[in-house]
């Protein structure tokens, strides 16, 4: 394992994050994604270094029905002391009976609002990125959850998007019901639902919250390396970050991201063999957290392109790890790797995962531009849907 210096700031970097009663020591909080933040990715995150560990996305009315998918997803590890869950959700009191259900029954210590998902078959229900435009359907929402997770001490927080697009900005008006409904912070993925993926995020827009706020704002979008955080917290002043894709692949980052917030400006570069022995490391994981070997190597297969960006490894090994069916098959295949081979340094600061291209339309619900309120809007809730924003 070698290291590099990340080149060090000039402000001053955020202490511990404070969210209502719960303080997370390092300001840093893994983002939710659909298939991939399970227990089993966030407990190997966890023990690479500190922060906030979100559970994936699960939809309020999957959880007050009793849908057996979502009530699988709530599973957490036995190290997992903090327990935070993003919850999905359009109507007021199936999101407030939902996040009742969390503190009562799961014992969750943070409920995060989930309002930048730029999926198309979300936002035509006007749900995910395309909620906030209706403002006071947002207040409502907001305020059912607060309230339910008041009487447990749970702090909730939203996550949001600049807006819809370029010409319907909500960013600054969610930041504002959010205080107003005593949510304990904010977090801004720089980019329109527009946009989705692709395109560079608006730190700006994120500097702009922060000035218009007084609860903590957390800032999301283009975090590849340690040193992006750093560069973001000094650009916006947000009192912390989200990463989501810049880890794929790589749960050393939050080792570098605790590193470079204690003062340490050193960034870990894993060799191969290193870079082997976390991906066997998440494969048991993965089978512990299933319960079955094969189901859980399966579940692996999707992070085999993500660990090895970058490194020499043949087109027909990696085929093959990507098949490999049980741990025995998973060892003798990462022996192959040349445990020698040091890390890509060209793949520092490269995009991670799906970019894909700006949308000419966000597909929204009928009329859903008409007006801004919402409040009693009936709308349709799948009650097992997953994605993330």
């Amino acid at each position: 394992m070698s290291t590099a210096t990340i080149p060090a700031g000039t402000a001053s970097l955020p202490g511990p994050l404070h969210l209502g009663p719960l303080v997370v020591d390092v300001p840093v909080v893994l983002a939710p994604m659909a298939g991939i933040t399970n227990a089993a990715y966030r407990r190997l995150c966890a023990e690479q270094g500190a922060g906030l560990y979100v559970c994936e996305m699960i939809t309020s009315r999957g959880l007050v029905e009793g849908d057996a998918t979502t009530r699988r997803m709530l599973v957490f590890d036995e190290l997992e002391t903090t327990r935070s869950v993003q919850l999905y959700g359009t109507d007021p009191t199936y999101v407030g009976q939902a996040t009742r259900i969390l503190c009562e029954e799961y014992g969750v210590a943070h409920v995060d609002l989930n309002f930048g998902c730029p999926v198309p078959k979300v936002t035509r229900k006007g749900g995910g990125g395309a909620l906030p435009w209706k403002r006071g359907l947002l207040e409502e929402i907001l305020t059912a959850a607060v309230r339910a997770a008041e009487p447990f001490g749970v702090p909730v927080t939203m996550k949001t998007r600049k807006g819809i697009d370029a010409d319907r900005l909500t960013y600054l008006d969610a930041g504002r019901i959010a205080q107003e409904a005593g949510c304990a912070a904010i977090a801004l993925h720089g980019r329109t639902v527009a946009q989705a993926y692709s395109g560079v995020a608006d730190w700006d827009a994120i500097a702009a919250l922060v000035d218009a706020v007084d609860i903590p704002v957390l800032g999301n979008g283009d975090i590849w390396e340690a040193g992006d955080a750093v560069r973001m917290v000094e650009h916006t002043g947000a009192a912390g970050v989200v990463v989501g894709r810049g880890c794929l692949g790589r749960p050393w980052l939050f080792r570098d991201l605790a590193a470079v917030f204690s003062g340490e400006h050193v960034q870990v570069l894993p060799t191969l063999g290193e870079v082997a022995a976390i991906m066997r490391r998440h494969a048991e994981l993965l089978v512990e957290h299933v319960g079955d070997e094969l189901h859980g190597c399966k579940e692996f297969r999707k992070h085999v392109s993500w660990y090895l960006k970058g490194f020499p490894a043949g087109g027909e090994l990696r085929r093959a790890l990507a098949l490999a069916a049980s741990l025995a098959e998973l060892d003798e295949l990462l022996a192959q790797l040349d445990p020698t081979a040091p890390y890509p340094v060209s793949e520092l600061g490269a995009p991670r995962g799906r970019q894909g291209s700006p949308r000419e339309r966000v597909v929204l619900p009928e009329g859903w531009l008409d007006d801004t309120d919402g409040r009693d809007l009936c709308l349709a809730e799948d009650a097992g849907e997953t994605s993330g924003g």
